[in-house]
């Protein structure tokens, strides 16, 4: 999954190569020698040579444009923080204010009390059932992202328009996911920051500030134990898990779920049942090319917390057996094997089953373990796999092998066929269940949940396998299910057969400037946010766009930030009541448009 998503935790790759001796440096001798080392990643288009370096790696403007704040938290605390080491904090300070063109502002300023909106009054959540709701990563747990509770019918659609903007500081990507519950929006930032807002009028009732940036969609729900008391929980991209007062901000308390140098929370924690489960991916694909590197030892897990004290229940990962030492390279780096595995997405829960279902990322190291690129079911009480299917064998990829090959690369390069999305269990109209998974190769696949597993159909929305990718995931109603691609392409398919009912072929200006974000649903449309920076809602009977919204604008904000939006990623559009949600600006996936806004719309 790190080829497309090598900048989706951090916001930006600076360069896998850092100048020797960095902290014996000048600042300003450093500052010149990391940019020369960032154009071996980040090239300038008519530059010569490909658009980057290293596939899914911002053009240099692209990286320019982004906010000071977001390049030092991927060198300190992101992505980048194991290939920054040595660097001093402050050259890494320098090199952020320089890159982007202006000095840092104090973390403070992107703080609740720092801002003139604050709500002065504001009816105490006591319950998640108050009111409409799009609470966590999909309205169900079944992750089929269809709010089929909404006041906003097809007819109204057209007529939405911008009822407020609430603009984010020192940011360049809304990496969470709009939820809302009683009547507050509920969103994280690449900075860090968690955000608690009136979903009528964009006030703001207080700020949190994890260790690095969030970019999964905040879960809230009665914590047990405390009655009347709500906790709003999410995960970082250091994989810590937070529990925070859902009406106050006040930390409740805070795990780490991997001790993984490079571990992440990537996907949304699924809360159900008063536990709450964590799915683990990593960074490791992009550092695992250097040979200075130990690759790779990373194993994608699920943990198994409960929400009352955060206290582990149980964790189980997706290769089974712990990485084993293989050889040594000729920086005599010792080398692994039995890595890989990332779950970058939601748990998708079955309740008739007790289970819970994951699909998983490739391998990082050969051979590739029979659970990687494999959709999967674990028994929710103990964790025990139930059944495991894998859709794409021998799938052993890292970044780096994808440009110029190292020593550490795989001997037989796989093709980077993650599931980046979660799967949709869906109930056709005869009964029967399936499993949609949706596939970085451009295929869905269904599996039989209640037949262990088994492969039902594979549908492919690209000519030829792997021209084009299915990222995070798609979106189902009672009848068809949605996808949409890297390249523009959306399409609809019929989950009892997986014969396409319409498709929209590719729009300019083509491949990786398409449909990465997750795709939602009401009955009768279905909402795309592109990459281009426009969100789109498509009629769900023959995929003609009833309305769209250019959000590459600056906006006049209810917290006086000057913002401006940008392109969708990973989160989606989210829907409650009669109003629409948006987090406008993404740069993780190649050449996203930097933004820094939410955007509530709702009709005249």
């Amino acid at each position: 999954m790190q080829r497309t998503l090598m900048v989706a935790g951090a916001a930006v790759v600076i360069c896998l190569a850092w100048p020797g001796a960095a902290s014996a440096q000048t600042p300003s001798r450093v500052i010149r020698l990391i940019d020369q080392s960032c154009a071996t990643c980040h090239r300038t288009p008519g530059a010569g040579g490909p658009a980057a370096a290293v596939e899914g790696a911002p053009e240099w403007p692209t990286v320019r444009r982004m906010a000071p704040e977001t390049i030092l938290q991927a060198l300190t605390t992101g992505a980048m923080r194991v290939h920054a080491e040595g660097v001093s904090d402050e050259v890494k300070r320098a090199m952020a204010e320089y890159i982007s063109g202006r000095k840092l502002a104090p973390r403070e300023s992107g703080a609740a009390s720092a801002m003139p909106n604050r709500c002065t009054t504001g009816a105490r959540l006591s319950s998640t059932s108050t009111g409409p709701a799009w609470n966590g990563w999909s309205p169900e747990a079944t992750n089929a992202r269809f709010q089929r509770a909404t006041t906003l019918s097809a007819a109204d659609v057209p007529r939405l328009t911008l009822k407020w903007a609430f603009g984010f500081p020192g940011v360049s990507s809304v990496y969470g996911q709009p939820t809302l519950v009683g009547g507050r929006v509920f969103v994280g930032v690449d900075t860090g920051y968690v955000y608690a807002l009136d979903a009528a009028t964009g006030c703001v009732h207080w700020s949190f500030l994890a260790d690095t940036g969030v970019r999964n969609a905040v879960s809230v729900g009665v914590v047990a134990g405390s009655p009347g008391r709500l906790a709003a929980y999410f995960g970082d991209i250091r994989a810590n898990v937070y529990a925070v007062d859902a009406n106050t901000g006040d930390l409740i308390w805070k795990v780490s779920v991997d001790p993984h140098p490079l571990a992440v929370v990537t996907g949304s924690p699924t809360l159900a049942d008063g536990r709450l489960y964590v799915p683990v991916s990593s960074r490791e694909e992009a550092a695992g090319g250097s040979l200075n590197y130990p690759c790779c030892t990373f194993r994608g897990s699920i943990v198994a917390l409960d929400a009352a004290s955060g206290r582990q229940i149980w964790k189980t990962y997706a290769i089974a057996d712990p990485p084993k030492p293989s050889r040594r390279n000729s920086k005599g780096t010792q080398l692994w094997t039995g890595s890989g595995g990332a779950i970058w997405h939601a748990p998708t829960i079955d309740p008739r089953n007790r289970a819970m279902y994951v699909a998983t990322g490739d391998a990082y190291t050969e051979p590739a373990a029979a659970t990687t690129d494999a959709v999967m079911a674990l028994d929710r009480d103990t964790g025990r796999v139930l059944w495991s299917v894998q859709d794409y064998e021998n799938d052993a990829w890292l970044v780096a092998c994808g440009q110029d090959a190292t020593e550490n690369c795989p001997k037989d390069l796989g093709p980077d066929y993650d599931f980046g999305a979660a799967p949709i269990l869906q109930t056709l109209a005869d009964g029967r269940r399936l499993l949609l998974a949706g596939q970085k190769s451009g295929q869905v696949f269904a599996h039989d949940p209640d037949e262990r597993g088994r492969l039902v159909w594979t549908s492919a929305l690209v000519e030829k396998i792997g021209e084009s990718e299915i990222l995070f995931g798609g979106a189902a109603d009672e009848r068809t299910a949605y996808f949409g691609l890297d390249n523009g392409t959306v399409a609809a398919i019929d989950p009892a057969t997986g014969q396409r009912t319409w498709f929209i072929p590719p729009r300019p200006p083509g491949p990786r400037r398409g449909v990465t974000a997750a795709l939602s649903v009401i009955p009768g449309v279905v909402l795309v946010g592109g990459q281009d920076g426009v969100v789109r809602a498509h009629a769900s009977g023959d995929g003609s766009v009833v309305w769209s919204f250019n959000m590459l604008q600056e906006f006049a904000t209810v917290n006086g930030v000057a913002a401006r939006g940008g392109g969708m990623g990973a989160p989606g559009p989210t829907v409650a009541g009669a109003m629409l949600f948006v987090g406008s600006g993404y740069v993780g996936l190649g050449n996203g448009t930097p933004g820094n806004v939410l955007l509530a719309f709702g009709l005249p």
